[in-house]
């Protein structure tokens, strides 16, 4: 009985540490709106939000960078949309805030990633870009006119046949595509690949990568966008609105998918047995708003030690050598970045509405010029 009581103040007791954690970080979660309001010197046009939520986003004048040593001043002339970015926008799945991101208010204010630009200004330390350089590449705040970055880490050269808005798309849904067919998939010539989601953004550039791999590539899309996705090199493709490929003959090599509309067994009994069934993270704004895909990754994970076949998730880490790799496909023409819409920076909310009906064929782009 002694032990029982133990146990059981035990629990309460950290049930009240938590509580009292909890209420400490939601209501001491700050930001730095006020600082940022606070211009001193030159001013550039940016996107903030001090709240969670679509109708909190802000087109405000704020402090312009300057470059430390190590850095490069970016004029941005395009940036991307990610389902990255309305995650963070709204704050979901609500496990990112305990996780960091910032319980009651955004820890971070400032939005954007994927860009493209013209270098305005080095740090003396940096020696792999010079002022008048076009590049691309990811860096948090992008949406904004002038953002600094780091020349050592996710930049690369922009070739000279591709526009702004088109660098701009690459960075997460160009790297995402390469490391789950490359680097999960372990993609081989003459393999059969299934890309579940073949005319989103990470899609388009998946086919075309497991194409240029010397795949034998399978899209799955809607019946309006079954001509585009044949253009970017599929050789078969499937209108999801009239056959299911969890339901087909076929089986698969490599299966990357975007969409998750199947269950893990019926992705299982497409694959061959020593198969790899790769899950694209971040989730979609209809999933659980508490855990999004992470239910779905739990599931991956217990089932994972049972089956022949590899199953996972992954989310995409952005590099210099990724980005140098995807330029040079494009600059031999052997990749070609889709872009659906392109929407000036003060009309971002509009931008993210229309990511988020799910049905954007290739990247939704901002454009600064």
């Amino acid at each position: 009985m002694k032990i029982k009581r133990t146990l059981k103040w035990s629990f309460l007791t950290i049930l009240i540490v938590l509580f009292i954690w909890f209420q400490f970080a939601y209501w001491t979660s700050s930001n730095d709106c006020d600082r940022l309001s606070a211009v001193q010197g030159e001013s550039m046009k940016a996107i903030v939000y001090c709240d969670y939520g679509l109708a909190n986003l802000r087109y405000a004048d704020i402090q312009k960078p300057v470059p430390t040593d190590d850095q490069m001043l970016v004029k941005v002339r395009a940036v991307s949309i990610n389902p990255y970015d309305w995650h963070f926008i709204e704050g979901t799945p609500y496990i990112m805030r305990a996780l960091g991101v910032g319980l009651r208010k955004p820890k971070d204010t400032r939005l954007g990633v994927d860009y493209a630009g013209t270098v305005e200004a080095v740090g003396k330390n940096v020696t792999q870009f010079k002022p008048g350089d076009d590049v691309f590449g990811g860096k948090t705040g992008a949406f904004a006119e002038y953002i600094c970055v780091r020349a050592d880490r996710a930049t690369a050269l922009k070739p000279a046949n591709i526009t702004f808005e088109q660098a701009a798309s690459v960075n997460i849904a160009g790297i995402t595509a390469l490391q789950a067919l490359r680097g999960h998939g372990h993609i081989q010539a003459g393999q059969k690949v299934l890309i579940n989601g073949a005319s989103g953004g990470v899609g388009t550039f998946a086919v075309q990568l497991a194409r240029s791999f010397g795949a034998d590539v399978t899209g799955v899309c809607s019946t309006k966008n079954v001509e585009m996705v044949k253009s970017l090199g599929a050789d078969h493709v499937i209108d999801y609105t009239k056959d299911d490929y969890t339901k087909g003959t076929e089986r698969y090599d490599v299966i990357l998918d975007n969409v998750i509309n199947h269950t893990l067994a019926e992705n299982r009994a497409v694959l061959t047995p020593q198969g790899k069934y790769v899950m694209i993270g971040g989730g979609g704004p209809n999933d659980n708003r508490w855990v999004g895909p992470f239910g779905r990754v739990i599931h991956t994970l217990l089932l994972k030690p049972f089956v022949k076949q590899q199953m996972g998730m992954m989310m995409a880490d952005s590099n210099a050598n990724d980005l140098a790799f995807l330029a040079n496909l494009m600059e031999t023409g052997k990749m070609k970045p889709v872009i659906d819409r392109t929407y000036k920076l003060n009309d971002l909310a509009a931008a993210i509405r229309y990511l988020e009906v799910g049905h954007a064929r290739g990247k939704v782009v901002i454009t600064l010029d």
